[in-house]
């Protein structure tokens, strides 16, 4: 079992920033992380993922503006993310993911206004 703490959410203005991070209550060197979020009435989706070996993928509407990283020794995973848009508002999840084990965060909201 792996616990999930996300923080750092907020609410800030068009163009600002905000870094996001995931706690996780044991090492997760071995497992894929990401970030998804939820806006209202739409379905979860995935924003950026870091696998086991450090390689990233993002979804195309934050790429070049969202960075994911992570610190092992912490069991903690950050999204750096800048120049933020409206369309970014949404809650924001962590996901550990090791087959056939998945475990989510309680989520965090990012508001931004424009």
């Amino acid at each position: 079992q792996v616990q999930l703490v996300e923080s750092g959410g907020g609410l800030v203005q068009a163009g600002g920033s905000l870094r996001l991070s995931c706690a996780a209550s044991r090492s997760i060197s071995l497992y894929f992380m990401g970030w998804y979020r939820q806006a209202p009435g739409k379905q979860r989706e995935l924003v950026a993922r870091i696998t086991s070996a450090g390689n990233t993928n993002y979804a195309g509407s934050v790429k070049g503006r969202f960075t994911i990283s992570r610190d092992v020794a912490k069991n903690t995973v950050y999204l750096q993310m800048n120049n933020l848009k409206p369309e970014d508002t949404a809650v924001y999840y962590c996901n550990a993911d090791l087959n056939p084990h998945n475990y989510w965060g309680q989520g965090t909201q990012v508001t931004v206004s424009s």
